[in-house]
């Protein structure tokens, strides 16, 4: 069991870990001095569960913690471990309606993996999955990025991603990848089943095997000067086409 800490700084962080597995919280830290009816209640939920609560002066809470945007209250909670490919299946099969996932190839920026993190969670994903050779995993800087999100959506680290999708194909789960190359905008595509949306790395894009793996490659319609756009920007553009279809 992984002995690792960091903070969740603020109420939408602490409520979604309280939600998702309280069990991971080790402590909570709140502003001495400041009352927030929303943060009150946190707490009150916190120490019926047996949660150590401290009241620090902001400075000092401050320096605890590492940020001033904590809003008052922030968590120290035990990172969770990593799901594997084989979980992911578990997750999908048990599924009574059409999943969707974000892939990520090679994503190295931990800042832009929290932001994915982030908008996947706000789009209803099941889960984020990403390789476990060249590329972020979950680490106390995702956490922060993700806004909270990482403690409540499940970051999936496999060993061969081409056979995470293979699997995942078997398992009646479409595969789109994202490709600057591609002659199909995502905005042409049924994006309403069960669905995998890959992205590829920041600079490198997706790689061979991976983009031979995908059952359709879409693009992303961009203006003439423009290269391409930030890894988190365009899973949000991927991500929430998706659910402009599934809600129409």
């Amino acid at each position: 069991m992984s002995t690792e800490s960091d903070w969740l700084l603020g109420p939408n962080a602490v409520e979604a870990q309280l939600e998702t597995d309280p069990t991971r919280i080790l402590e909570i830290l709140v502003e001495d001095g400041k009352r927030n009816p929303r943060v009150d209640g946190l707490v009150q939920q916190l120490r019926g569960l047996g949660i150590a609560v401290q009241r620090i002066p902001r400075a000092q809470f401050d320096k605890r913690v590492g940020s001033d945007r904590h809003q008052g209250i922030a968590a120290r909670w035990r990172l969770p471990e990593g799901l594997d490919e084989n979980d992911l299946l578990a997750l999908v099969e048990k599924s009574s309606t059409p999943v969707l996932i974000l892939v990520l190839d090679g994503v190295q920026d931990p800042h832009n993996l929290g932001a994915c993190i982030r908008t996947a969670a706000a789009a209803g994903a099941m889960a984020v999955v990403v390789p476990k050779d060249r590329a972020v995993g979950l680490t106390p800087t995702v956490v922060r990025a993700s806004a909270g999100m990482a403690a409540k959506l499940p970051l999936v680290r496999v060993t061969n991603l081409a056979r995470a999708l293979e699997r995942l194909k078997k398992a009646g789960v479409w595969v789109g990848g994202a490709a600057g190359e591609a002659t199909a905008s995502v905005y042409q595509a049924d994006l309403k089943g069960s669905l995998a949306i890959v992205l590829g790395s920041e600079g490198e894009g997706l790689r061979e095997l991976t983009r031979k793996t995908c059952d359709y490659l879409w693009k992303i319609p961009i203006a003439a000067n423009v290269e391409s756009l930030n890894v988190s920007v365009a899973a949000g553009v991927f991500l929430f086409e998706a659910v402009r279809q599934r809600q129409k």
